[in-house]
């Protein structure tokens, strides 16, 4: 946060990302649906319709497997609250955040593996075999997939020197020509990559199979019901409009507001959810013109991230 933030701004910013990724989050997955199904030729679902589901889920009894302990309830709230976290540190709409001093990309990714653990050991916790199978999966995804990102990152703070996300949007911003340079090019492939992977789309994993030898997050929720689902529901959305917002902030960081005062604010919602709707839509439909990676070659797709993540880095400290 700098000085010429006024408290009162930098807390309503924060109040209204937080907002937002809880709302946005649901109605960017009821969005990407609906491009998918007007693509396949069908009406499809409103795009509030995973508000509704939510509603409808939080209402039901809670259950949980019988031999389970407090990790599993707990491993939902967990993820959501951690990506509220990001929500409320993170310059999503304005670059001046509540705890923006705070916002480094790297704890930004480490707050997303926390998510991603506390979920897997959730699943284990089951002490079921489909649990069992897509948490070891999602771990492998996992470990692929954040080194990948961890080089990426570096890629970005090399040019700004430094890994703070305020402190490089401000610096993109003074110079636009930074957003076309080769590391750039390459980072925006591997972030790509990354938040496919992460999110659980294809061609990584489908989010709409119900096949047992195909799934990966699927099969770590098939236990949890009720609240608990619901929880897992949103955050899983969340984390979707979060990474996507970061990624629009971080390579196309025009409109986000940079100087307090309702206006900026208002610019700055109005290009974020066009910028993320955006991202959803092309997202959904990239994947109604992909099939689903076997398991044994999402390695080799993550492994090209890294190698992109590396060169951007090379670039990054090789050209001026």
């Amino acid at each position: 946060m700098t000085p010429s933030w006024p408290v009162v701004s930098v807390a309503a910013i924060s109040l209204l990302q937080v907002l937002g990724v809880l709302v946005g989050g649901p109605l960017l997955f009821g969005l990407m649906y609906k491009v998918r199904c007007r693509l396949e030729g069908r009406v499809g679902p409103p795009i509030r319709q995973p508000l509704l589901d939510l509603r409808k889920l939080a209402r039901r009894e809670r259950t949980r497997p019988e031999h389970a302990s407090w990790i599993f309830p707990l491993a939902p709230l967990v993820l959501v609250a951690t990506t509220l976290v990001i929500a409320v540190i993170a310059p999503l709409l304005a670059a001046g955040p509540a705890f923006g001093w705070s916002a480094d990309l790297f704890a930004v990714v480490y707050l997303l593996l926390l998510g991603s653990v506390a979920l897997a050991l959730g699943a284990l916790d089951t002490g079921t075999a489909f649990g069992g199978m897509g948490a070891s999966r999602a771990m492998t995804i996992g470990a692929l997939s954040e080194p990948a990102l961890l080089v990426a990152i570096l890629a970005l703070s090399v040019p700004a020197h430094s890994s703070n996300v305020p402190v490089i949007i401000i610096r993109s911003l003074s110079h636009p020509l930074w957003l076309a340079t080769p590391e750039r090019l390459l980072a925006l492939v591997a972030f790509l990559i990354v938040i496919v992977a992460e999110s659980g789309r294809l061609p990584v994993d489908n989010p709409s199979t119900h096949l047992e030898l195909t799934m990966i997050h699927e099969a770590m929720v098939l236990e949890y019901a009720g609240p608990d689902l619901a929880l897992v529901r949103l955050g899983g959305s969340m984390r979707l409009v979060v990474l996507l917002a970061l990624f629009a902030d971080l390579f196309v960081p025009w409109g986000i507001a940079t100087a307090p005062g309702a206006g900026h604010l208002a610019v700055g919602l109005v290009a974020t959810v066009a910028k993320v709707a955006a991202l959803g839509v092309a997202l959904a439909a990239f994947e109604v013109a992909m099939a689903k990676l076997r398991l044994f070659r999402v390695p080799e797709l993550l492994a090209g991230a890294f190698v992109l993540a590396v060169l951007a880095v090379v670039s990054a400290l090789v050209m001026p």
